[in-house]
């Protein structure tokens, strides 16, 4: 397959280079200082499932720039998203399927916005993955998933042959026919870990080990289930309590992309986040004080670290 990835970071950059090592033709979109360093020496993964590698003329600096293209992989930061869509529209690539692997739940409501309906693809990703330096990514472990499944107007043959690809790179993958059921759980977990770990400035062993923070870690948690039942997604009603119990099992010292961001003092997720939360709470009239508590402290870091601290 030509496939686009348009985000060369921890997952763009891990599931392209594993799709490109099984002989597809990728081509990432990158920017900066990660750019110049994959042009002179190609992109490298390093992972304990094997080193990977990408040709040095496996990158380009716009989506302009992409010729005809199989399958589209968003990577990017959420807040890039809607530039992507528009881009997407006049490139070459435009009718090509997209699959967001980008955090959150509104992703792929901005993607059907403004691309066609049957182009877009539901989707999630676990793996921690980020860029150790420019040019250089770092697969910390061995999961390396992706849950993928249509939207009502998805072609089937879409899904079997995306979910082919993947499959054929040796990454773990499967389809859903209840994708955004899936995406919501994900979501539940990432908000619930964003927040706390973001807002405590501790990894996770740290706020589930305090009877404080792990109450807050369950509540934040329990708000979003809330919000997900009220926008008619089917949760089990002890969710939140189940996922509570996975974050026991997480290694102590694992983290969040929102906590790391907040330390290097670069911008946040945090709007499509708790603050996409409390945004869908206001819509559908669900309480969601801790979403609202959390995103009140992290405001001012929203765009960065703030100018003189």
């Amino acid at each position: 397959m030509r496939i686009a990835v348009i985000g060369a970071g921890g997952v763009g950059g891990y599931f392209g280079a594993r799709l490109a090592a099984a002989g597809n033709v990728v081509t990432f979109v990158a920017r900066g200082r990660h750019l110049e360093a994959v042009r002179r020496s190609g992109l490298v993964v390093h992972s304990p499932l094997g080193e990977l590698r990408t040709a040095p003329e496996s990158v380009v600096a716009s989506i302009s720039e992409l010729g005809p293209t199989d399958l589209v992989l968003v990577a990017v930061k959420l807040w890039d998203t809607e530039s992507v869509a528009e881009q997407l529209r006049s490139s070459a690539a435009h009718k090509a399927p997209v699959l967001s692997l980008q955090n959150g739940v509104h992703k792929d409501a901005i993607l059907r916005g403004r691309l066609t309906d049957e182009q877009v693809l539901g989707g999630v990703c676990f793996i921690s993955a980020f860029i150790e330096e420019p040019g250089v990514i770092r697969h910390n472990s061995t999961l390396q998933k992706v849950v993928l499944g249509p939207y009502r107007s998805t072609p089937t043959a879409t899904v079997g042959a995306v979910l082919a690809a993947f499959r054929d790179a040796g990454i773990d993958a499967e389809a859903s026919d209840d994708i955004e059921r899936v995406i919501w759980e994900k979501f539940v977990f990432l908000v619930g870990l964003s927040a706390t770990t973001a807002t405590v400035r501790q990894p996770v062993g740290v706020v589930r080990a305090n009877e404080q923070s792990r109450r807050l870690l369950h509540d934040i948690m329990a708000e979003t289930v809330a919000v997900a039942t009220a926008s008619g997604v089917r949760l089990d009603g002890g969710f939140a309590e189940a996922q509570l119990a996975f974050c026991d099992t997480l290694p102590a010292a694992m983290t969040s992309s929102m906590h790391n961001d907040l330390e290097k003092g670069n911008r946040l997720e945090l709007p499509w986040l708790s603050g996409g939360v409390v945004d869908l709470a206001g819509r559908l009239n669900v309480p969601a004080p801790r979403n609202g508590t959390v995103t009140d402290i992290l405001a001012p870091y929203v765009l960065g670290r703030p100018t003189g601290s």
